[in-house]
């Protein structure tokens, strides 16, 4: 296939995509979501640390 035609397909398919929005099931979402319980741990950012608390300067001894 030709580079002419190549990028003509090309530029079909990212048209296609572009344009292309398909009906969102918001219910069939909402019961997703709800299903997942809450909160999610893996989500949540651990708190910082001081550097007063950090074990491995007293264990190494410094």
């Amino acid at each position: 296939m030709g580079r002419g035609r190549q990028k003509a397909k090309q530029t079909k398919v990212a048209r296609q995509l572009k344009y292309y929005s398909p009906q969102t099931d918001l219910s069939a979402l909402e019961r997703e979501l709800a299903a997942s319980g809450g909160s999610d741990d893996r989500w949540e950012i651990p708190p910082a640390q001081d550097e007063d608390d950090d074990d491995w300067r007293e264990a190494s001894g410094r």
